[in-house]
């Protein structure tokens, strides 16, 4: 849902207390105000636990009845993961949760005394003011089945961190001290691959062993797609190896820590995707997705756990909005700047976006003949980057038309659309 600026101040009446509460780890700091800013109680400090928000509650129930108001509207600036279980206390009291931007409260600090200092007391004003003045925003906290998906996603990208971190450092010890691997098996995370690191490990004692010997550790566990002749190579480049040749004892132990690590979170990961997958298939609007060719259950997964339920936008450029997607021109005056996209709103998003296009481009035929068409046209082409934020643009009209009317993909449609629309300006 997109709440206009005249709509948020107009929550903002007579009747309305609102309160500015700057979070933290152990004790939150609150200030009550009128809806012209005057403050009508001092500042309220409370524990971030169960006792301190009944406490906050209390409090600011009490200030409300004292100054005849009949609702609260409860303001501040997301910090951390701090916020989280203090919005839930309140929002299950019925009163009104709203964030204000970390951007626009530092920006205001100096506004009251000239000052960009920070304390427990000036942020609360600030915050309120900032809501009393309708700049806010209303948090989509995601509930049931998108909760689920939003956390299994969000451990899915941790764990996708610790198994890059991984591979950087595999990828470090072959250049140190086996350069030559990647010549033999095209990547390391191979079965065959994996076992000689595990196993055998540095190129001097590969080098002193026989083809057959290698071959038999391969067998253990690999039944196909090795055997002497990738041993023979595996050898000479073993023989011929330019890697160090001090500390390789703890080179060797370093080796297989890292086997065994990367073993653990694969599997952690494996699991992982299975549970995702699980979770989105019983999201309305996603097999529709699917349906789209080169949009895989990853893509879908990552899309809707950050969007959310995505009926509850009533256009789809709030989606590109939330994604950042939005395009912004900069110019002064006779100057006009270039127009770029404003790269506000969820990064995750915005990435998980760009990492899907990447391969549909490749692979889509009707995205390759836009992405062509695009880069390509007599009047106003586009440069590559442009036109992939385009497509990235097109992808969530394309998702909200489908899980929003619950029709089936068209590519003959989606070609259509697009051309007889006004170009798209370069992002």
């Amino acid at each position: 849902m997109k709440y206009k600026q005249n709509f948020k101040i107009m929550q903002i009446t007579d009747k309305t207390l609102v309160v500015g509460v700057d979070i933290a780890k152990k004790v939150h700091f609150a200030r009550s105000f009128d809806w012209r800013g005057i403050e009508v109680a001092k500042t309220f400090s409370f524990k971030a636990n169960g006792t301190g928000f009944a406490r906050l509650i209390e409090w600011a129930r009490e200030n409300a009845k004292k100054n005849g108001k009949d609702k609260i509207v409860v303001g501040f600036e997301p910090t951390g993961h701090y916020w989280f279980t203090f919005a839930q206390a309140v929002l299950e009291e019925g009163m009104m949760v709203v964030q204000v931007n970390p951007y626009h409260v530092k920006s205001s600090k100096e506004l009251d005394d000239n000052s960009p200092s920070k304390s427990d007391r000036k942020d609360p004003k600030t915050i309120a003011m900032l809501v009393k003045d309708g700049r806010y925003q209303i948090p989509y906290i995601p509930k049931g089945k998108y909760a689920e998906l939003r956390k299994a996603n969000n451990l899915r990208e941790e764990w996708l961190k610790k198994i890059w971190a991984i591979k950087n450092k595999v990828q470090r010890w072959l250049d140190t001290y086996f350069p030559e691997f990647l010549e033999v098996f095209s990547s390391w995370e191979g079965k065959a691959a994996i076992i000689t690191l595990e196993r055998i490990g540095l190129p001097n004692k590969i080098a002193a062993m026989t083809t057959n010997d290698i071959v038999t550790i391969w067998r253990e566990d690999v039944k196909r797609a090795v055997g002497v002749k990738k041993a023979q190579m595996l050898i000479e480049a073993a023989s011929s190896s330019v890697g160090l040749r001090e500390g390789l004892e703890m080179a060797v132990y370093e080796i297989q820590l890292l086997m065994r690590e990367y073993r653990e979170v694969r599997t952690i990961m494996d699991g992982l995707e299975v549970k995702l997958e699980e979770i989105v298939l019983t999201i309305p609007g996603a097999e529709k997705m699917l349906q789209i060719k080169g949009v895989g259950i990853k893509t879908v997964a990552g899309f809707l756990a950050e969007v959310g339920d995505i009926t509850r936008f009533n256009h789809p450029d709030q989606i590109i909005k939330l994604a950042g997607l939005n395009l912004r021109e900069n110019s002064s005056g006779k100057h006009k700047g270039e127009t770029t996209i404003t790269k506000r709103g969820r990064s995750r998003l915005r990435a998980q976006l760009f990492r899907a296009i990447l391969p549909m481009v490749a692979k889509n035929k009707e995205f390759n003949e836009l992405h062509k068409y695009y880069t390509t046209r007599t009047e106003n082409p586009l440069k590559k980057k442009q036109s992939l934020m385009v497509m990235c643009r097109k992808l969530i009209k394309i998702a909200y038309k489908l899980i929003t009317e619950d029709v089936s993909y068209d590519p003959e449609k989606m070609m259509g659309d697009i051309r007889r629309n006004p170009e798209p300006r370069a992002a």
